[in-house]
């Protein structure tokens, strides 16, 4: 048993990206904050599952070339395999809970970001 608490801990990128409150061994817990035209690089894993779970704004999430529009009180769970691209394309920053399980060190496959319109 342990307790984290979220003001201990910082975002990956200064005010965006993930904020990991766990790290395996199991799986992986963070909080994500996106500020208006962030993204994060295209990609996929192989063994683990991803949820995301908007908490504020809106956020765009690309499964498979296919953009989906997710706002505060979604989920959206991504299978291993399928490539996902998340992009702030708001005015509002955007923060959303993620899940990885089952936990594996290294996991993730970098491919081209998708082309969209704003």
């Amino acid at each position: 048993m342990f307790i984290v608490d979220e003001k201990e801990k910082e975002y990956r990128n200064g005010d965006n990206g993930p904020k990991y409150l766990m790290r395996g061994p199991r799986m992986n817990f963070a909080i994500v904050q996106f500020m208006p035209g962030v993204d994060f690089q295209a990609h996929y894993h192989n063994v683990m599952e991803e949820n995301f779970y908007i908490l504020e704004g809106e956020v765009t999430i690309v499964v498979d070339n296919a953009p989906h529009i997710l706002r505060a009180g979604q989920f959206i769970h991504i299978e291993p395999g399928e490539v996902h691209y998340v992009i702030n394309h708001s005015s509002r920053p955007m923060r959303m809970v993620s899940t990885l399980a089952p936990f594996e060190e290294v996991d993730k496959v970098e491919v081209e970001n998708p082309k969209l319109s704003g």
